[in-house]
């Protein structure tokens, strides 16, 4: 706007759990990126975004913006135009808040890869969803769990100034008292005792029917598929490959807020995710990022390895020391930090790329795993959409060599993956970006609730082993399924 560089507008209220307030606030196109449980460095922060002044979507090559109350569709790039409605508006961060405090928060589904590499997309696509999904967020609430500590926070002028579309509001004081109503409007909502009255219509009633799964790949097929991958990499064309299977379920009225409220207590996660978009719901507790963007610094966190967790102490131990020891185990997780570092190294400054923590154990409801991070200094003239083109979608759920496998993938998987294995989370108007790998999730729609879930095929894989892991992983969601 004009010259002038605006920082947020902020104020804090009292620290409580996200999904309380995300219940106050909930509307259709609102989301929730939730911290449930998990260590000081990927557990720190949760934000609710909610009343967009965009929505952004990305389906088949066509771009449509929905601002204002129009729609405008385009075929242009879909990342440059996302990198020119976030630079359209600068931000002076304000300090001592999260990292995020406004601009892109969505998804990217898996099969946006089509988008920045030559790969055939010949897989059913019985979904029909966004191939990338974002909102355009100046109203969010921030938690910093580490403190307790909870802002609303509002960016001034964005909705005057977002490019191409209205004239710039020149009047600096005018935009910071609208911010400061709408900042004082949001804390009323917050503060109102509403939780039943904003549940939306369509609740499940006591006596719901159970839920049947239904098993859309199965078994002979998920059998086949991991003989054939192990054929290409018996054969050198692949190390190893990621092929997932997909569980689906009548769910009739249940509200998807519901099973994300039950599955974030069976499952707590530190990349747990919510979001309503409307004709579609995501119910996510992810375990794993797939890349962040912070203070000139990036981070990836490989997950590659899994058993189930035992059932006291003394067996997770056996178990841990067994994955930990396990050749197979660590040889494909050595594999993928490589392809990670590889992936990182191309926007980072020569030299800079490290593990900073390596083969360490991850607990989680059902499972446990082997985790690494790698770091490295962001490169001059990089940034999110840079990082984006480098690591998406993550080596540890399409195999290694990366383009490879996701060709192999396309031939052998019967369904487009959507969200699965795709990305949530937001960019920064500052540049600050944190994205997780869409497992462990729910895709709700039209009256269904669809699951996948995948292992990672080496040479000397058991093809039932595999399809056992598989549904090993999936073991939170089905039990989810269960008690909504």
């Amino acid at each position: 706007m004009a010259s002038d560089i605006l920082s947020p507008v902020f104020k804090e209220i009292p620290y409580e759990s996200p999904d309380i307030v995300y219940s106050k606030l909930r509307t259709n196109n609102s989301l929730l990126l939730e911290s449930v449980r998990g260590s000081a460095q990927t557990a720190k922060y949760s934000f609710i975004c909610f009343e967009p002044y965009l929505i952004f979507k990305v389906k088949d090559g066509v771009i449509q913006i929905e601002f204002g109350g129009k729609n405008t569709i385009s075929s242009r790039k879909p990342l440059p135009r996302l990198r020119e409605l976030l630079e359209s508006y600068e931000q002076s961060p304000a300090v001592g808040l999260p990292p995020f405090q406004g601009g892109a928060a969505g998804m990217l589904s898996y099969d946006f890869v089509h988008y920045l590499e030559n790969i055939p997309a010949s897989t059913a696509d019985d979904l029909n969803l966004p191939d990338a999904h974002f909102f355009m967020i100046d109203r969010l609430v921030a938690f910093d769990h580490i403190k307790r500590k909870c802002w609303i926070i509002v960016c001034p002028g964005v909705r005057e100034t977002t490019l191409g579309y209205s004239e710039i509001k020149e009047d600096r004081a005018s935009c910071i008292t609208e911010a400061l109503e709408v900042l004082d409007r949001i804390e009323a909502q917050i503060k109102k005792d509403n939780l039943l009255d904003v549940q939306p219509p369509g609740v499940a009633p006591m006596a719901a029917p159970a839920i049947e799964l239904i098993h859309d790949t199965g078994k002979d097929r998920y059998v086949e598929m991991v003989k054939r991958a192990k054929a290409y990499i018996a054969a050198g064309d692949i190390f190893q490959a990621n092929l997932s299977l997909r569980l689906s379920a009548c769910i009739g009225q249940r509200d998807p807020w519901q099973i994300y409220s039950v599955l974030r207590k069976i499952n707590p996660s530190p990349f747990a995710s919510f979001i309503d978009f409307g004709d579609y719901q995501i119910a996510s507790s992810s375990p794993e990022r797939l890349v962040r963007v912070c203070g000139g610094m990036i981070d990836t966190r490989p997950i590659a390895g899994t058993r189930p967790r035992g059932h006291n102490h003394r067996e997770d131990e056996m178990l841990r020391s067994e994955l930990l020891l396990n050749e197979k185990e660590r040889a494909e997780h050595i594999m993928l930090i490589d392809l990670e570092r590889n992936d990182i190294g191309k926007v980072s400054d020569y030299g800079s790329v490290r593990v900073d923590e390596l083969m360490v154990t991850e607990d989680y409801s059902h499972v446990m795993h082997i985790v690494s991070n790698v770091i490295g200094k962001l490169a001059e003239g990089k940034d999110c959409f840079d990082v984006i083109r480098a690591a998406f979608p993550g080596g540890t759920i399409t195999g290694v060599p990366k383009v490879r496998c996701m060709e192999i993938i396309d031939e052998l998987e019967p369904f487009r993956r959507g969200p699965y294995t795709g990305s949530i989370g937001y960019v920064g108007f500052n540049g600050s970006m944190d994205l997780n790998i869409v497992i462990r999730t729910f895709v709700v729609k039209e009256g269904k609730a669809y699951i996948q879930a995948g292992a990672g095929i080496v040479a000397d894989s058991d093809p039932e082993r595999e399809y056992i892991e598989s549904l090993k992983k999936a073991e939170a969601l089905m039990k989810t399924l269960e008690r909504v």
